[in-house]
């Protein structure tokens, strides 16, 4: 069964032009590179939610493992960690539509 990992974070307030910068040029390719298919980005721009949330989907639990527990992950995973707070991140099975 397919699954959908849940990545939310606020960018930190100094670090927003190096954010973008990386999450355009490395993040996001690298990301897609190791076999993650994107299907949501949001960005609240009013209240108190996460500042962001991306969403992709694994075509089952094992396989988001591997690739979680991959050092390519773990690199870009070290380096959002450079520009971002309050960090979470969660696996669900995958449904059609929006989920948190």
């Amino acid at each position: 069964m397919a699954v959908k990992l849940i990545m939310k974070w606020d960018i930190l307030v100094d670090r927003e032009r190096e954010y973008f910068e990386f999450i355009v040029r490395e993040f996001i390719p690298g990301i897609q590179q190791l076999g993650f298919d994107l299907t949501d980005a949001w960005a609240t721009v009013f209240g108190n939610e996460t500042q962001i949330m991306i969403s992709a989907v694994l075509p089952d639990l094992e396989k988001a493992q591997e690739l979680l527990y991959s050092s390519e992950w773990q690199s870009l995973h070290n380096k959002l960690r450079d520009f971002v707070t309050n960090y979470s991140q969660k696996i669900v099975n995958a449904r059609g539509g929006f989920q948190f």
